[in-house]
């Protein structure tokens, strides 16, 4: 292994999930490209050889951490075989940035680089073998990894949001005009002057104390980041939130222009009842649309699913395992 590893926080650990006696997790930190210090949680197969193993590199949701859904499906696809590394974004968890709570589709992406350039240079690693799992908000950063970085072989969308779709042009794209944006980028400039002025950058808090009336996906997200099944105490979404002036980049930038060059293989997974599933359908059509490289491209619905059933598997077994495992051992050769 290599040797820049290192233990953080190396006390007893909250996890929203069991692991395996077959797997170890180990705590590793490693940089970005802007310099900022990633922190991670790298599962390893105890039977795992000493060498040409496949790696997957986790990341998501959009404002979760590497103890929640991310370290889960690590966990699993570990128990299955593989390396993965679990975690946590730039401003966000146990990773380093400042100011804190903040997000960019080019840093985020970058950090998604990142964990590659970790897995590949690992001596119990193929470099050949490496692949990616982005949940939710990283699944859109996922695919924009996939666009730019050719070591990806294999790259797994769960339940994916396109965070500047659905910025710019609110949900189902009800607020997808040049006025509104226009006043979007007034409220948030002015958050940034107020911001600057004070040396302060104040999130824009969570989800509510108490459980939203009906179900609604509000409800379903209350469901798992305000409850023992999701929350956690460094999760923005289970606590305090997105900084009020983080939207900049997401306002100001579209994720995906490349998505139909995608020579590697994509797989997007998305509930039927999910109420983002919509993105996922629109960046599959999006993806294959004049490009040579489609026979690698699929998009599956999982039948009864909502979104964030694909965080954990919800009520039900709604996460294919098996599907995840064979459509990286087929495309990681």
């Amino acid at each position: 292994m290599n040797t820049t590893s290192a233990r953080i926080n190396a006390g007893e650990e909250h996890y929203t999930f069991k692991l395996d006696d077959g797997v170890t997790r180990t705590k590793v930190v490693f940089r970005n490209h802007f310099g900022i210090e990633l922190a991670g949680d790298l599962y390893t197969p105890k039977n795992a050889p000493a060498s040409g193993n496949a790696a997957i590199a986790v990341s998501g949701p959009f404002g979760a951490v590497k103890e929640q859904a991310s370290g889960l499906y690590a966990a699993e696809m570990a128990r299955r075989g593989f390396i993965a590394l679990a975690f946590d974004p730039s401003f966000t968890g146990e990773s380093g940035g400042e100011p804190r709570y903040m997000n960019s589709p080019d840093i985020n992406t970058e950090d998604f680089q990142a964990a590659v350039d970790y897995l590949s240079t690992q001596s119990n690693v193929d470099p050949e073998k490496v692949g990616i799992i982005g949940i939710c908000g990283w699944g859109g950063m996922a695919l924009n990894t996939a666009a730019i970085d050719t070591r990806i072989k294999a790259t797994a969308v769960i339940t994916m949001y396109d965070m500047t779709r659905v910025t710019a042009g609110g949900y189902n794209d009800e607020f997808d005009s040049e006025e509104a944006r226009y006043q979007s980028r007034k409220a948030l400039n002015g958050q940034r002057t107020k911001d600057f002025a004070e040396s302060s950058y104040p999130t824009a808090g969570g989800l509510p104390d108490a459980r939203p009336e009906g179900e609604t996906f509000f409800s379903q997200y209350w469901d798992y980041y305000k409850t023992e099944r999701g929350y956690h105490e460094r999760s923005l979404n289970s606590n305090m939130g997105w900084a009020k002036s983080a939207g900049t980049s997401l306002l100001n930038t579209r994720l995906l222009a490349y998505s139909n060059e995608i020579r590697s293989a994509v797989l997007i997974i998305h509930g039927e009842k999910a109420h983002s599933r919509y993105m996922g359908e629109t960046a599959y059509s999006n993806m294959i649309k004049g490009n040579k490289f489609t026979d690698n491209k699929e998009l599956m619905i999982i039948p009864g699913a909502t979104h964030c059933d694909l965080y954990d598997g919800g009520k039900g077994s709604f996460i294919p395992w098996e599907k995840l495992e064979n459509f990286f051992l087929a495309n990681m050769k």
